[in-house]
């Protein structure tokens, strides 16, 4: 949630920000014009609040007294009504405020490129080369069914589309690149690997922003006061909510594999073939809790520690900055790692690293003490997936492709998998 003092304080600042994401800046006015009257009714409040008290002490003396109290009680009780009255509008000024406050985004770092889409990202570097192949390049389905390590009409019967059976050898690289990915971040990024829960309370995903704006994107259980989780980054940013943390033991760093689930909704169309877009797929995920001054390098540090397992893995990718229209709500920047898949001869996302400033510890109150001052301090969240688990699947499978059919298993993968290549399985 953004800082309605700061808006308060500068609204041209923020309208600029809300038209470079493409957002009618007419909200602007409404937060301003309700925090007017959120001031007033203080006021008001105030104000009868300290007459009740003034006249409660005269009614206590009149009536130690025993003198006449009935006139006295007749004002007390105008002046309570008042107040009632005074105090349930504040709430519901506080209330429209707040709602209107969780439903817009966050302000945008000074250098995020300007544009209205993904076609004004910013490419900002490149690594290793396309993979030259000397055969047309077949895509994961064909080259997962045709070694029975894929099932997509099994997963079909047994659940509907966008889910998949991975057998064998497929399981077993799935579950290789997750071992592998929490190794590589734990033992040489430092980060403390936490396996968090897949079901969640409504106030946890109001804290990192999914809620109320994007309810439909969710998977709820009926009858039950949850949701299953659309990635790690929400039990993980929540495990330190409504907490003060000790400033020594910044930056905190998490890394966590899970199973996501996502309805996707307002993507039907849009990949459907393969695993490029499922509503249940497993991605390791990279959080961190930091100070104020070190998001924004702590942020750039987290993206190349999700590069790095592309680069072990020795997958070409490239990383682009997102566009001010691109960005997704909570963040105030983002970068895409984007993998080369030979295939649909383009790049495709297989993780998104943001830094949220105070956004989303405000929202889920995350503090840390200030070690000048002493007082309680909003921390900085960042997170980015370190890596999304089918998509890397996906990138190995093609990038590694042979012309017999064949997959050439990563060197740093095989200790994992215990074998060099996917052949021919026997196919069920």
């Amino acid at each position: 949630m953004i800082d309605s003092k700061k808006l308060i304080e500068n609204p041209k600042e923020y309208k600029r920000c809300l038209k470079l994401r493409g957002w009618d800046p007419s909200v602007v006015d409404e937060i301003v014009k309700y925090d007017l009257e959120r001031r007033e009714l203080i006021s008001t409040v105030e104000k009868l609040r300290s007459e009740k008290n003034l006249k409660s002490k005269d009614f206590g003396k009149l009536k130690k007294e025993g003198k006449d109290t009935s006139e006295l009680e007749k004002i007390i009780k105008q002046i309570t009504d008042a107040l009632t009255k005074s105090e349930n509008s504040l709430n519901e000024i506080q209330t429209k405020c707040d709602n209107i406050l969780l439903t817009t985004p966050n302000y945008l770092l000074p250098d995020v490129p300007e544009g209205k889409d993904s076609s004004f990202n910013k490419v900002v570097r490149e690594w290793g080369k396309k993979p030259e192949l000397a055969f047309k390049p077949k895509d994961h389905v064909d080259l997962g069914e045709s070694l029975g390590i894929i099932d997509f009409k099994r997963a079909g019967k047994v659940t509907g589309a966008r889910f998949v059976f991975m057998c064998g050898l497929g399981a077993r690289l799935e579950r290789s690149l997750i071992n592998f990915m929490l190794d590589t971040h734990v033992k040489q990024h430092g980060y403390s690997e936490i396996l968090p829960p897949y079901i969640v309370n409504e106030q946890s995903l109001i804290g990192t922003g999914q809620l109320p704006k994007f309810k439909e994107d969710l998977f709820k259980l009926e009858n039950f006061p949850y949701y299953l989780i659309p990635t790690a980054e929400v039990p993980v940013t929540n495990f330190v909510s409504d907490e003060i943390i000790d400033y020594d033991k910044l930056p905190l760093k998490f890394a966590a594999y899970s199973a996501c689930f996502r309805s996707e909704a307002g993507s039907y169309g849009k990949d459907t073939r393969g695993m490029i877009r499922q509503h249940q797929f497993n991605k390791v995920e990279l959080v961190k809790i930091t100070d104020a001054k070190s998001s924004i390098e702590e942020h750039e540090k987290l993206t190349r520690d999700a590069e790095k397992i592309l680069q072990l893995l020795g997958l070409h990718y490239r990383v682009v900055t997102l566009s001010s229209g691109d960005t997704g709500f909570a963040a105030a920047k983002c970068y895409d790692i984007e993998v080369w898949l030979p295939s649909m001869n383009e790049y495709k996302e297989i993780s998104s690293c943001s830094v949220f400033l105070d956004f989303q510890a405000r929202r889920a109150k995350i503090r840390y003490r200030d070690p000048e001052t002493g007082k309680p301090t909003l921390a900085h969240t960042i997170n980015g997936s370190g890596l999304a688990i089918g998509r890397t699947v996906i990138a190995v499978m093609e990038q590694y492709q042979q012309a017999d059919g064949s997959i050439i298993i990563p060197e740093v993968l095989r200790p994992y998998m215990g074998v060099d290549k996917i052949t021919a399985a026997l196919v069920i």
